[in-house]
């Protein structure tokens, strides 16, 4: 790491130390995706990927050999298959101990990293399983004065006991209903009747659960780093959720979209106190660096209730790291490594703040293949700069390996996942879109430009059945089909 006797006063000097550090930073993840464009400002990072997604052409991508890959159900198991490869460890035997990051890890990692002798720049994985818990997230809430939609929690084994739950605390009989550990997309339910007990009862028996009045509402998102200096927070953005164009997951997250003029006035406000409330929480109770929030914007009375803490990297540090370093010259990552590092730092966090809450129209799209068939892929786009014509066909512009390389709104950034010799499957990420200007109306409808984005990358995909040669030779891949 770069030496450093005194503290660092201010940006000036917190960037040169970064852009001078030799101390290794290992990205550990199936993708660049989650923290694209933080090596043009760290010295000494490196991703460390399972796809190829710049078909060797990024220069700060290593890419080990697919040897042995197991058939992996989770990104816990592709970050501890990366950190054990043979050749990973070979790297960090060269170089000096470094810092290893992912978006999520278990147990096994840690005690991987610690053989390898990497450091994991994260809080620990008992900490963040504990604090990833819908009902914890609850409590963390309630303990920083952010309110959640109205609820209760409990048990139920059957449908009257679900009743009788939400009558205990007024909640009506239209409910939603968490679980609480996973995606929310596919552990939130949508209860107002005995048929749709039935149909979700088997992933909610036996669980604790969290039971809220369904209210009106826009869902919506916001990253934030709790720092021994207060918590900074960045853009807020609203989630584009559940069409079916883009993924089969009824209310899964798709994307978001960062626009200044979706929320009334004031609310950005509301969201940016709730997340440093939060993350001044968070860090009383041992967490430090980023973490997203989850929140829910009842657009009958313009209150804002917290949806859930995801304490990890996410799939908004993309928007998040854009924004915050376009438009305020200083990514909001760069305070999460710091949190990591040997050195004393001062900063004027009002100061940074405000360079934050200003910024322009942006989209990200998360593309999965809806169609259920599992399929020998034999074309797939190129990761880079797409350009649409005024009929919504595309053809790729350049080579790119950030998102800040785009022109205008014709123009996207796509990051491919999945190429030529590998699987596609129902549910699977393919990809992601991230461009300029908006992509979801105000009343929450995919734009005309949304779908034909969508229309056009996926149509860039050609797949073949599978043969029973093929069957055989099936790579390694991840059958939940979450990469982000």
């Amino acid at each position: 790491m770069a030496e450093t006797k005194e503290k660092l006063v201010g940006l000036t000097e917190i960037y040169r130390y970064l852009r001078r550090n030799k101390t290794p930073i290992y990205v550990v993840m199936p993708t660049p995706f989650n923290l694209m464009g933080l090596d043009q400002w760290v010295g000494g990072l490196e991703f460390v990927n399972y796809f190829d997604v710049f078909e060797g052409q990024h220069p700060r991508v290593f890419k080990p050999s697919q040897l042995g890959a197991p058939v992996f159900q989770s990104m816990e198991e592709v970050g501890n298959y990366l950190v054990d490869h043979p050749e990973f460890r070979a790297r960090v035997a060269e170089r000096d101990p470094g810092l290893a990051i992912f978006v999520m890890f278990d147990e096994r990692t840690e005690e991987l990293c610690e053989e390898v002798g990497v450091k994991i720049a994260l809080p620990s994985n008992e900490l963040r399983h504990r604090l990833d818990s819908k009902i914890e997230t609850t409590r963390i809430g309630n303990e920083a004065g952010v309110e959640s939609a109205p609820n209760t929690m409990g048990t139920a084994d059957n449908y009257n006991q679900l009743n009788k739950l939400a009558a205990s605390a007024k909640l009506g009989k239209d409910l939603v209903v968490q679980t609480p550990y996973g995606d929310s997309g596919r552990t939130t339910f949508f209860i107002k009747s005995k048929a749709d007990w039935d149909k979700f009862s088997s992933k909610i028996i036996g669980e604790e659960l969290k039971v809220m009045k369904r209210i009106n509402h826009l869902p919506g998102t916001i990253e934030g780093c709790a720092t021994r200096h207060g918590t900074l927070v960045g853009p807020v953005m609203t989630d584009i959720t559940g069409f079916e164009e883009i993924t089969p997951y009824k209310g899964g997250w798709c994307g978001n979209d960062i626009s200044p003029a979706i929320l009334p006035d004031g609310v950005p406000d509301k969201v940016r106190e709730m997340a440093r409330n939060l993350g001044d929480q968070l860090y009383k109770e041992g967490y430090k660096g980023v973490f997203c929030c989850d929140f829910l914007l009842d657009t009958d009375t313009n209150e804002v209730y917290l949806g859930e803490i995801n304490p990890r990297v996410s799939g908004a540090s993309p928007p998040t790291n854009l924004i915050t370093s376009t438009y305020g010259g200083c990514p909001l990552f760069l305070f999460h490594l710091l949190e990591f590092m040997d050195v004393d730092y001062e900063i004027d966090v009002e100061e940074v703040q405000s360079r934050w809450n200003h910024y322009d129209y942006w989209t990200q799209l998360i593309l999965k293949q809806t169609e259920d068939k599992v399929e020998l892929i034999t074309k797939a786009p190129r990761s880079g700069i797409w350009r649409m014509d005024d009929d919504g066909a595309i053809e790729f512009a350049r080579a790119g390996h950030n998102i800040n390389a785009l022109g205008d709104e014709n123009e996207a950034f796509y990051l491919r996942v999945y190429a030529e010799g590998e699987y596609c499957y129902h549910g699977a990420d393919l990809g992601c879109i991230l461009a300029r200007g908006r992509m979801q109306s105000d009343d929450r409808e995919l734009l005309e430009r949304a779908k034909r984005w969508n229309a056009a990358i996926k149509a860039e995909f050609q797949s073949v059945p599978l043969t029973a040669e093929t069957e055989v030779a099936m790579p390694a891949d991840m059958t939940a089909g979450k990469w982000f």
